[in-house]
């Protein structure tokens, strides 16, 4: 099990989960390595970093930039990239170590 599908599954059956993230894309708001917690929500909203699957991939930790009622949530760094449209979001950052 990779560390998304464990992310994923501890999101699912407990609600909340922690996982270490690498990259750029969301500087400065979040450095690479980074540890996150991540917790489930009934609701999200533009603005909230969440873990999401977009077009058959996981992402880690991007912003909600845009909700659509038919759409869903769109999904893009910090720096303006979109990465596309999804409905399914696992859980939100709640803090960042």
């Amino acid at each position: 099990m990779n560390k998304y599908q464990r992310l994923k599954t501890e999101l699912e059956e407990v609600g909340t989960g922690k996982m270490k993230v690498f990259g750029q894309s969301m500087k400065p708001k979040i450095e690479s390595g980074a540890l996150l917690t991540f917790q489930k929500q009934d609701k999200y909203e533009v603005g909230d970093i969440v873990f999401a699957r977009v077009r058959g991939k996981y992402i880690d930790a991007h912003l909600i930039t845009k909700i659509d009622t038919n759409k869903g949530y769109m999904i893009a760094n910090n720096h303006g990239w979109e990465n596309g449209w999804t409905k399914t979001i696992y859980g939100k950052v709640i803090n960042v170590e």
